[in-house]
């Protein structure tokens, strides 16, 4: 067994929805899909939403066009990344997902493009990035 990371799953999130809450839930789903096959090898799946939603709520905000939400969206991906041990970029366009990749270079964390590159966390017939 390697060591343990901390996995931030990077991916479009608020990208093409118009903050749409249905295309919003749909999009957060694809980012947890793989979330169980990384904790199944050994690692901590994390994702920005988890931490980031919980705040805005908090914060009494119903709506990610808030000023409030700008303050803690990317911020909060930012964040994690000085506690993450690496990030997996899932395809699609996203301009936090992308910004997410250049602060894990910058630091020089690993950025993995397939489940297949993480460490115990190979792609399984169950296990799909759609």
């Amino acid at each position: 067994m390697t060591k343990s990371l901390m996995i931030l799953i990077a991916g479009p999130y608020r990208s093409g929805t118009q903050d749409d809450p249905d295309l919003l839930r749909r999009n957060l789903s694809r980012l947890e899909k793989v979330a169980w096959p990384i904790f199944k090898a050994g690692h901590l799946p994390m994702i920005g939403e988890w931490v980031a939603l919980p705040v805005l709520e908090s914060a009494g905000v119903e709506d990610l066009s808030d000023p409030i939400a700008g303050q803690v969206m990317y911020p909060t991906a930012e964040r994690l990344l000085q506690r993450c041990d690496a990030v997996l970029r899932l395809p699609g366009e996203s301009r936090g997902a992308d910004q997410d990749v250049a602060i894990a270079r910058d630091r020089g964390i690993p950025v993995y493009y397939s489940l297949d590159e993480i460490p115990g966390a190979g792609l399984t017939q169950t296990d799909t990035i759609q």
